[in-house]
């Protein structure tokens, strides 16, 4: 088990050049990109066939660690680039993560379209209910009457809550885990990854450098017991009623369903123009090239 888990930090790190990493000490990003790795790992995915995307913020920082193919995009727009390699490449494995000002907030609107069309890829949102690394404004995700840098008396605005955003807008898989449950968190990741069609896994995380001092959490170790002390199965949590479960949140798979895929119609949809335009035109005009959606064109990393 050692020996493995040093091979995957090995395999699936740029750990030569990128390290030390730019987070703070204790922040629960480490244990996500750890989850990351050992989840596409296990999966056995041959890391020129994985893209990791990412927008801007602390989570954003995300490819710079891992070996695979990746991109640092502009912030909330993670996502778009994300679909247009999937559709560009439909045989590779895509994954976006994103942060959750930088998911709901300047890309909320991406964010629930590529629920709504379905897309075959992963999108992995770690919420800290704050903007950590722009100075710990409030964002879409911090709760009603908690404080922040640009909410000195307390939070007016009421929160998202991005799992069940995710599941009305119609992705296929939602879950929701955290850094404390970390096994539990490596089998959603990978739940979603397996799944044919958008896969949304919200992870609840601590920001104590700039969430956490102004809301009485000022450690790593208090967002850790607050996650144990709240956090509630999605079996139990359908059991209790609103009253009980105020102040907590559910975790494990949300939906799962099954449904045609975006990149899936569009194939059928690109076969379809072929067949009907391509005999009427001339070979030199127009070319149909087959499918590739089971193919992989290798890139370098």
């Amino acid at each position: 088990m050692v020996e493995h888990a040093a091979k995957v930090r090995h395999d699936f790190l740029r750990h030569d050049m990128q390290f030390p990493h730019v987070w703070c000490p204790g922040c629960g990003l480490g244990i996500v990109l750890g989850a990351l790795i050992r989840a596409t790992a296990d999966l056995d995915i041959p890391q020129d066939e994985l893209v990791l995307a990412s927008g801007i913020g602390c989570t954003g920082r995300m490819p710079a660690y891992v070996d695979f193919n990746t991109l640092h995009t502009t912030h909330g727009r993670s996502l778009t680039f994300a679909t247009g390699i999937k559709l560009a490449n439909p045989g590779l494995t895509v994954l976006t993560v994103m942060g959750d000002g930088d998911a709901t907030a300047i890309g909320g609107n991406h964010f629930i379209h590529a629920a709504r069309r379905n897309l075959n890829m992963t999108a992995i949102i770690v919420n800290n209910r704050i903007y950590g690394m722009t100075g710990g404004q409030y964002s879409p995700t911090t709760p009603y009457g908690d404080k922040a840098t640009t909410a000195m008396y307390g939070n007016i605005e009421h929160a998202f809550n991005i799992a069940e955003l995710a599941v009305t807008a119609g992705a296929s898989f939602v879950a929701r885990g955290t850094v404390h449950h970390v096994p539990q968190l490596d089998t959603l990741i990978k739940k979603g990854i397996r799944k044919k069609g958008f896969a949304v896994i919200e992870v609840i995380s601590n920001c104590h450098t700039y969430y956490g001092r102004q809301n009485n959490m000022p450690d790593p170790v208090a967002h850790q017991l607050w996650m144990k002390e709240n956090a509630v199965s999605v079996g139990k949590a359908a059991k209790m009623s609103a009253e009980e479960m105020a102040g907590k949140f559910s975790i494990g798979v949300l939906a799962d369903v099954d449904k045609p895929f975006y990149s899936e119609e569009y194939a059928k949809i690109r076969q379809r123009a072929c067949d009907e335009v391509a005999p009427d035109v001339d070979e030199a005009e127009i070319k149909c090239e087959p499918d590739r959606s089971d193919e992989f064109i290798s890139g370098s990393r």
